[in-house]
């Protein structure tokens, strides 16, 4: 066999070295695709329409930032209290709204109290929300992700009493 950068004096034996290093050069292309593709979580085939959030007993969300996918038809949230105090003292709930709204729904929320899950029924400014969770409860939602236009921002917050100063995150659609 002669080396990649030799050179061969029989014809034959130089197709044969070239083919020997093609056939190399494929399985390495292959190879490296193939960890590449498994690196990145598998096939992009099937886009992940779905996230979820954890809170808990110190005020935040975790992660605060969510990307939905614009091939997203659907989009689920799922709230998980991590925490151990009950919904009556920490209570969390998921409220998505513009970002230019966020500060009006929790006002409003607040307003409407436990009973309703510390949303407004009435406030049309509300796209989505969950229930109101507890340390090791959770509660999901799946809205139509229609209800969001390209360009516009979108955030959520939490409206249980004290809580949406600190705890808010973003939307993008991507």
């Amino acid at each position: 066999m002669v080396g990649l950068f030799e050179r061969a004096s029989d014809p034959k034996q130089a197709t044969d070295s070239m083919h020997t290093h093609s056939s190399t050069f494929k399985r390495f292309r292959h190879a490296f695709i193939v960890m590449i593709l498994s690196l990145s979580g598998g096939f992009a085939v099937a886009q992940d329409c779905a996230a979820t959030i954890e809170s808990d007993d110190a005020l935040r969300y975790d992660p605060n930032n969510i990307e939905i996918p614009l091939t997203c038809k659907t989009f689920t949230v799922t709230l998980k209290h991590t925490g151990r105090l009950p919904k009556l003292a920490m209570g969390h709930n998921w409220v998505l709204a513009k970002l230019s709204d966020l500060d009006g729904v929790a006002r409003t929320g607040m307003l409407a109290g436990a009973d309703k899950a510390y949303v407004d029924p009435k406030d049309h400014r509300v796209l989505a929300h969950t229930g109101v969770v507890g340390g090791g409860e959770s509660s999901s939602v799946t809205f139509d992700t229609a209800k969001l236009v390209r360009g516009e921002r979108y955030g959520f917050v939490c409206t249980f009493a004290g809580h949406s100063p600190v705890m808010r995150g973003e939307i993008v659609l991507k």
